[in-house]
This record gives structure tokens, sequence and C-alpha cells, in this order.
């Protein structure tokens, strides 16, 4: 069982930078791809970055791709979410998501792909 926490959301004025954090309790954190949905309100959840086990491959959302960074440090059981350039449209709930499944772009994106999930911490843009 992996417990993901994340932490770092709060209110930011539009154009600003956000840097998310997720600490991972699993001892076998570098096994794990992990990833970063959003949920904003009155939608459905949806895909933001993914990252491998290694770190060298990245998968990024064509909303976000150019302004949002994934990185993980598995020395600290941590991945990463740097949001850069924010729009009011990023505001949302961001949650963490970790997975056993081999590294494939066809399911990054998806949902059912994953583990195990944070419980999210929220983001607002605005003015």
């Amino acid at each position: 069982q992996v417990q993901l926490v994340e932490s770092g959301g709060r209110l930011v004025q539009p154009g600003g930078s956000l840097r998310l954090s997720c600490a991972a309790s699993e001892g076998t954190f570098s096994s794990y791809r992990m990833g970063w949905f959003r949920q904003a309100p009155g939608k459905e959840r949806e895909f933001v970055a993914a990252i491998s086990w290694s770190g060298v491959r990245t998968y990024y959302a064509s909303s976000v791709k150019g302004r949002f960074t994934i990185s993980r440090d598995n020395a600290k059981n941590t991945v990463y979410l740097q949001l850069n350039s924010l729009k009011p449209e990023d505001r949302a709930v961001y949650y963490c998501a970790a997975g056993a499944q081999a590294w494939n772009t066809q399911t990054m994106g998806v949902m059912a792909a994953y583990d195990y999930w944070g419980q999210g911490t929220q983001v607002t843009v605005s003015a």
C-alpha cells in the first residue's frame, strides 16, 4: 500500500508560479511511475502529467505542455509539479497518483492505470 500526500496548493495570481509536491510513504517509490491529475469544480478529473520511474520519460496534457513540469526525486520519495504561467482555468484540486504498470503513453492519461491516489491539494488562480 502506497500513501501519497500532496502539498503546495494555494492562491496565486494569473501569470504566477507554484510548485506542488507529493510525498510517498512507500520505500519502493522508485518502482512506480507517477502522475498528476486535476479536477475543476463541476468537471471530471483530467490528466495533467506523468513521469516514468527513472524520471527520464515525461508526458503532458496539451493544455499544460510548455507551462508545467513534472519531476521526481527518488531519494526523497517525492514527485513535483512545477506550474508556471498560471491561468484562471488552471484552478482545480490537483491529485498525484502512482501506478505499477509499465510506461505506456497510451495509458498514461487514464485514471484506471494508476493504483494509488492522494487526497489532493487546492490550487486557485485569481487576481
